[in-house]
């Protein structure tokens, strides 16, 4: 018999009208082209040019004439020695050469879908029962491109959830580079980046065993002009784009958690940052933080990535190492087990593994945990989120793949001193796509990147057909009965 779930009447739809100001580029010939043109225009043809653009756009955007000057700045980056030239015309001048190097974005516009769900670090001023919640969604724009969106919701006390508006208006990070690298580790994932071994080799002998950002990029700049060195086959400019990788992401205080956005920022996330899985995570001496795994894609490669930060305001971003980091799904247990991090992962594609590690970003000798043994997951399993800490062991949510390539949701039960021991699996899916969900963006998918245990019930927002986003509930009670009674054989 099934355990009665219930289909919250509550849909997360995609908003093609939340947009970002993205700073375009499209090679040094064609910007001194247009900067060519700017500069040949009156300042009264400027004036009637971006009087307009100033007026449209300032109602779209936070404060668009702080992204017009700070795309500005970008291409000086771009193109160094148009600096001059860019720093020294007028106020307007330079605020439409910012416009033309602006795009806007639409970051909701394609898909919404794969939600992780945790509470909200300020549960102030609710009534008994209620919890206040954030929402992750991976957000899916013009391109394919995927970045990581939020919204915050309310719990009710009989877990009614209810979703709050978005904001008007969507902020982007301001970008930290202030890391300090150490080689063994850079290296080892120079080499999971697929770069040349001719570019590792040279990397191995000048980089000093620890290094910052800027000290690397004089070391690439002068390696780029030495005459004497053979670069044959190597991809020094990659390097750099490796250590985009390590960075700070800062939103603005006055900015709610819906207008904040994780978009792909460095090279090796360019095709999107995909499926993150956020964990609230007690520390030994009680304190809590919240991680969150993310897959960055660049159209080749895979990157398993770590998201820290105490406030949704401020997080580090940093890669994840070692055998056990590859692929996709890796989800983080919410707290240490025997003095260790624990993880679960799909390093091969189609099997549940676990590893152990006394740091939370290295991650060695992975054990198989779970491989496919019914019908709805022949092709592949995999986790929903973190497991989630029970009495009784650690619940976790899981999908399974099946024929016609359709996407169950499952459950599963590990043993709680000991989670490599899988102690029981619904031999049924718990939640599959009814007619109503499996047409979408990704048709027959439900999926889900994280749950929460609430007033008796586990809450879990599911995907549907990667096109917008819901929710269900089952008791924990009658979930976790089954479980035990449907031991792993």
């Amino acid at each position: 018999m099934r355990i009665p779930i219930t289909r919250k009447n509550v849909t997360v739809m995609p908003d093609a009208k939340r947009v970002i100001a993205r700073f375009f580029y499209n090679g040094e010939e064609r910007a001194r082209e247009i900067l060519a043109h700017i500069a040949s225009m009156s300042d009264l043809e400027v004036y009637n040019l971006i009087n307009p653009i100033l007026q449209e756009f300032s109602k779209r955007h936070r404060n668009i004439t702080k992204i017009l000057n700070r795309h500005a700045e970008k291409l000086i980056r771009e193109v160094p020695d148009v600096a001059d030239e860019v720093q020294s015309v007028s106020h307007f001048r330079r605020l439409l050469i910012g416009a033309y190097f602006t795009h806007e974005y639409s970051i909701e516009s394609a898909a919404f879908f794969n939600p992780s769900i945790i509470e909200d670090p300020d549960q102030s001023d609710l009534e008994e029962g209620e919890r206040r919640l954030i929402i992750s969604f991976r957000a899916v724009g013009e391109g394919h491109i995927s970045s990581i969106v939020f919204r915050r919701a309310l719990l009710k006390r009989n877990n009614d959830i209810e979703v709050l508006p978005a904001g008007r208006y969507v902020d982007e990070a301001e970008i930290v580079k202030n890391n300090v690298y150490h080689k063994p580790l850079f290296l080892e994932k120079v080499e999971d980046a697929l770069i040349s071994e001719r570019t590792l080799e040279i990397a191995n002998i000048h980089l000093e065993e620890r290094f910052d950002y800027k000290s690397l990029k004089l070391t690439i700049e002068k390696l780029l002009l030495d005459e004497t060195l053979d670069k044959t086959g190597t991809e020094l400019e990659k390097l750099l784009w490796l250590a985009d990788s390590y960075h700070e992401i800062i939103f603005s205080l006055d900015t709610d958690i819906s207008d904040r956005i994780i978009y792909p920022i460095t090279e090796y996330e360019r095709k999107g940052i995909e499926d993150a899985r956020f964990v609230k995570f007690t520390n030994d001496d009680g304190s809590t933080k919240y991680y969150a795994t993310y897959t960055a894609y660049d159209g080749h490669t895979i990157m398993p990535k770590l998201l820290e930060t105490t406030n949704f305001t401020d997080f580090k971003v940093r890669p994840m190492y070692g055998q056990g980091a590859k692929n996709k799904n890796l989800a983080l247990f919410p707290r240490k087990i025997n003095g260790k991090y624990v993880m679960m992962s799909r390093i091969d594609g189609w099997n549940n593994y676990i590893m152990y590690s006394d740091k939370v970003n290295i991650w060695t000798n992975p054990i198989k945990l779970q491989a496919p043994k019914y019908f709805w997951e022949f092709v592949q399993i995999g986790n929903c989120g973190s497991p989630i800490e029970t009495e009784h062991g650690w619940l976790v949510v899981t999908h399974g793949v099946g024929a016609m390539r359709r996407y169950c949701l499952g459950a599963s039960l590990l043993d709680l001193n000991d989670p490599s021991k899988e102690i029981g699996r619904l031999n049924e899916p718990l939640l599959i796509a009814n007619k109503d969900e499996r047409e979408g963006y990704v048709p027959n998918v439900v999926y889900s990147c994280g749950s929460i245990i609430a007033n008796g019930e586990l809450i879990i927002p599911y995907g549907l057909s990667d096109y917008s986003s819901s929710f269900m509930s089952v008791n924990v009670e009658a979930l976790i009965e089954r479980l035990l009674n449907d031991p792993i054989k």
